[in-house]
């Protein structure tokens, strides 16, 4: 019986702990209220449930403890944050499982069936916990780019979109976006092959727009998603975190659902009026600013009309990174433009903060 207690002891002790990395997580790199309120609501609940179990600590034996000296080697290395978090749920589901599975075995404990049964209670809601604090993460790759292309054909002015993509490389851009709706699938997977050769080894990411397939299937970075696209929850189910997820967003309620969905980044926009898409709403810089203030921590790009001529005004408003189509394919020099949009950013940002990196 005192070793029973002394298990149910350790694996109370250690649930506790992971639910408090869990909470720090929801509340200060998601900055996720609702999770971080359900996650605290679990560490509140679990010591209700073990509460008859208090006696226990009287039994505690921490220096002779002969698990304390052992450890592996994946416990002393941390590359992400989603690691530590991913680490923490385990601890957390299979200290609950200990806990429910010993508490059985002790006879003064009144009420054995209930005991048990909160504390399997808390584990199922553990699980779903841990399955919203991971997709919330996203991939746990997420970059702030600097200057992303979306090319397409059609605004290349009749050149090659993959020579105007190479020129635009060469004066700055740090992401590309295929964008072609109107694409056959074999077509577009072709292409987008193409790019991700022409990118890989020159720190320069390849996005497909709308695709997870083609993503997948070209070994892009990652793809993004209109409002009307498929949800990220779906993309997650074929792609798994293999893929950078980007969902574009007009409005502070449509940019909380993506960061709550697992968004890895965010486009916001459109800035300006745009020839490339027509838009029955402007958000404009204010929007920008709206985002900047409610996330702090997630990669972004502003999007819509952008060009040399008003960039700055973004980057006073808090933009990071922009993507820009038109102004860059449609140029004579397509490396002039990338590079005069670029200089601002560089110039007025400084260092990236932003999550990932």
């Amino acid at each position: 019986m005192t070793a029973a207690l002394r298990i149910v002891d350790a694996n109370f002790n250690r649930a506790r702990e992971a639910l408090r990395v869990m909470e720090e997580a929801a509340r200060f790199l998601l900055e996720d209220a609702d999770l971080t309120r359900e996650i605290k609501q679990l560490r509140h609940d679990l010591t209700e449930a073990v509460a008859p179990l208090s006696a226990m600590i009287a039994w505690r034996n921490t220096p002779g403890d002969v698990g304390t000296r052992i450890s592996t080697e994946a416990e002393e290395h941390r590359h992400r944050q989603d690691d530590v978090i991913a680490a923490a749920a385990s601890r957390l589901t299979e200290a609950l499982r200990a806990i429910e599975e010993y508490a059985k075995t002790l006879p003064q404990v009144q009420e054995q069936e209930k005991l048990a049964g909160a504390i399997e209670a808390i584990r199922y809601r553990s699980y779903t916990a841990q399955q919203q604090l991971m997709a919330a993460m996203g991939s746990g790759r997420a970059r702030q780019w600097r200057l992303c292309l979306l090319v397409s054909e059609d605004l290349c002015a009749g050149r090659d979109w993959l020579a105007v993509t190479e020129a635009a490389i060469g004066g700055g851009v740090d992401c590309v976006q295929l964008r072609e709706k109107a694409l056959e699938g074999g077509e577009l997977l072709h292409r987008a092959r193409e790019l991700v050769t022409l990118c890989r080894g020159r720190e320069v990411a390849v996005v497909i727009n709308d695709r997870p397939d083609i993503a997948l299937l070209a070994g892009a970075d990652g793809v993004h998603l209109g409002q009307h696209d498929l949800p990220i929850e779906a993309v997650r189910r074929l792609a798994g975190f293999q893929l950078l997820v980007g969902m574009s967003t007009a409005n502070l309620e449509q940019a909380r659902a993506a960061v709550a969905a697992g968004a890895d980044y965010c486009g916001v926009g459109p800035m300006f009026a745009t020839t490339t898409k027509e838009k029955n709403h402007i958000s404009g810089p204010p929007y920008l600013r709206q985002f900047r203030e409610a996330f702090t921590q997630t990669p972004h790009l502003a999007v819509g009309g952008i060009s040399p001529d008003n960039v700055e005004q973004v980057v006073v408003a808090g933009a990071a990174g922009v993507a820009v189509s038109s102004a860059i394919c449609a140029a004579e020099d397509p490396a002039t433009v990338a590079a005069a949009l670029r200089g601002p950013l560089d110039r007025m940002v400084g260092p990236v903060d932003i999550k990932g990196h």
